[in-house]
């Protein structure tokens, strides 16, 4: 059975707490990132390019059989692990779940602690971009 984006938040909480400082924390984020499928070149465009991120962060959503799956790279590892959290959290739900989201793993795990304020800014500029591809799916 699928599990819900709270489930699937509940999970990343359980992960992250195992990890005993911020050094540990990062360099999972990292290989989070190095987990992502890899991103068609023909999507490496502005039109998929996610605004207000420091590193250049692309993004693209499929949606099939009423779910939206999503797709992304990034320039930097930390902020390619950042959206590969987020994809996770995100992936195979219904436009509707992604769209009413609450994202409070984020504060649980500790991210906006610890991230830099351009960091935290982007992650929430790829926040706002998944839920406006559930918003207004193709």
């Amino acid at each position: 059975m699928k599990k819900s984006v709270s489930e699937i938040q509940k999970e990343i909480i359980e992960e992250f707490s195992d990890l005993q400082d911020w050094e540990e924390k990062f360099q999972y984020l990292i290989e989070l990132g190095d987990e992502l499928p890899p991103y068609p070149e023909e999507k490496r465009s502005d039109a998929y390019i996610v605004p207000g991120c420091q590193s250049k962060v692309w993004v693209y959503p499929k949606l099939e059989n009423g779910a939206l799956t999503f797709f992304a790279d990034s320039d930097t590892a930390l902020t390619k692990g950042l959206i590969a959290i987020l994809i996770r959290v995100f992936s195979d739900h219904s436009p509707e779940e992604i769209a009413n989201a609450s994202l409070g793993f984020i504060e649980e795990i500790g991210l906006s602690k610890f991230l830099s304020i351009s960091r935290r800014n982007g992650l929430s500029s790829m926040v706002n971009m998944l839920q406006n591809f559930a918003k207004h799916p193709q």
